[in-house]
């Protein structure tokens, strides 16, 4: 299973239909599951709900801006690999503060898109849009690049 564990709700329709497309087409290759958590403008109280929804056999991604970079094929590999020894990976995408220390130091890997800042809606399609796209690669699939 993907999880994808964010904080704040998607406001606008344009982004939740891109969402919606997106869960739509992942859940041909694989099961999805979004946890979507109130923005709490407090890092300690998201840590606490965050953790909450995280199980100890969990694979974490925290995206964060200081991660590393990887580009689509290396996330394709990331996701396939990661599956061969964990039943679930729980990405996990921060609020405006970002992602409490602790979470950091849960996670696995911690994965950076970019250096630059994204508003909150439009990343989490751009992530589900990346995780569609590794599936298209694992299973060599055309896909427009």
């Amino acid at each position: 299973m993907i999880k994808i564990i964010c904080l704040g709700k998607i406001k606008e329709d344009y982004l939740n239909k891109l969402i919606e497309d997106y869960k739509k087409r992942i859940s041909r290759y694989h099961k999805l599951e979004i946890i979507e958590l109130k923005d709490e403008n407090d890092l300690v109280v998201e840590k606490n709900n965050i953790e909450k929804y995280i199980s100890n056999q969990d694979y974490v991604i925290a995206l964060d801006i200081n991660g590393i970079e990887l580009d689509s094929v290396a996330l394709a590999k990331k996701i396939d690999e990661t599956f061969l020894s964990h039943g679930t990976i729980t990405f996990i995408i921060g609020s405006s503060y970002g992602l409490h220390e602790d979470i950091k130091s849960r996670a696995n890997f911690r994965l950076s898109f970019s250096r630059l800042t994204f508003p909150h809606g439009l990343f989490r399609g751009v992530l589900l849009e990346q995780i569609y796209r590794a599936f298209k690669i694992l299973n060599n699939e055309t896909y427009h690049k």
